[in-house]
C-alpha cells in the first residue's frame, strides 16, 4: 500500500508514519531526506533518531530519492520517506538547475512499480498566503504539484491536524 501523509509543521505526520510502519509488522527502512544545515535542524534530526526503533534501517538520501526507493523497496517490507518537502528543498537549492525536474520525474515513475508498503510524509504548504520571494513561491508551487502527483498514485492520503489523521483518500488506519 502506498500512503501519503500531509500536514503542517508539528502536526503529527512523522509520528503517524512511524506508527503505521510499526503496525505493518514488516521490516522498516526509514529514508531520511533532511540535512543538518544548522543547529536547530540538527536538533530536529536528533529527535527523530531517538524515536526510531533500533532495528529499523536508516538511509540518508537528500537528493536521489527514486534511486534509493528502487534499491530498498521489497515485497514484505515497509519504507518511510520523511520528508518529501525537505527533499524538494534540497533539489531547489542544488547547483544543478535540472535536478528538480529530473528527480521528481524519476520519483513519480518509480512509485508506480515499487513493491511493499511505502509511507511518504510531506509538509502541506498550500493552505496559507502566497509567500514573498521567487524561491519561496517556486517551492510552494513545486510542493503542491508534487503532492498532487503523488496523491494520484497512492492508495491512501491522510492529512494530520493536531496529531489527528483525516482520510482524504482511502480509509483511516
Amino acid at each position: 500500500m502506498k500512503t501519503l501523509i500531509l500536514g503542517g509543521v508539528r502536526s503529527g505526520k512523522s509520528r503517524l508514519a512511524e506508527r503505521l510502519a510499526l503496525e505493518s509488522g514488516r521490516p522498516v527502512t526509514y529514508i531520511a531526506t533532511a540535512t543538518a544545515g544548522d543547529a536547530e535542524m540538527a536538533a530536529r534530526i536528533a529527535a527523530h533518531r531517538v524515536r526510531r526503533p533500533a532495528d529499523w534501517t536508516v538511509i540518508e538520501t537528500p537528493l536521489t530519492l527514486a534511486t534509493t526507493l528502487r534499491e530498498h523497496a521489497r515485497s514484505g517490507g515497509c519504507l518511510i520517506v520523511d520528508c518529501l518537502t525537505l527533499w524538494l528543498t534540497n533539489l531547489l537549492l542544488a547547483s544543478d538547475d535540472r535536478a528538480l525536474d529530473r528527480e521528481q520525474q524519476a520519483l513519480l515513475e518509480a512509485l508506480d512499480d515499487l513493491p511493499g508498503d511505502i509511507v511518504m510524509v510531506g509538509n502541506e504548504t498550500g493552505m496559507g498566503i502566497v509567500p514573498l520571494g521567487e524561491l519561496t513561491r517556486r517551492y510552494c508551487d513545486a510542493a503542491g504539484r508534487l503532492h498532487q502527483d503523488i496523491a494520484a498514485r497512492c492508495d491512501r492520503v491522510l492529512l494530520t491536524v493536531a496529531g489527528l489523521p483525516l482520510a482524504l483518500k482511502g480509509d483511516l488506519p
